[in-house]
């Protein structure tokens, strides 16, 4: 057996896709983890930091 997509396969996907509720691509990740929450920090140090330079 390949590992190529069957057809019927090929179709099921390209109908799952068109169904999908458009949603907006994440400018950045979010999360409640220490991991994430630190992350988030950062980026927003990034961003306050990029905005006062601007200003």
């Amino acid at each position: 057996m390949s590992s190529t997509r069957s057809l019927r396969n090929v179709e099921t996907r390209k109908k799952k896709a068109r169904r999908a509720i458009p949603r907006t691509t994440k400018t950045r990740n979010q999360g409640n983890t220490a991991t994430g929450r630190k992350r988030l920090k950062k980026a927003a140090g990034l961003r306050r930091g990029a905005k006062a330079a601007t200003a």
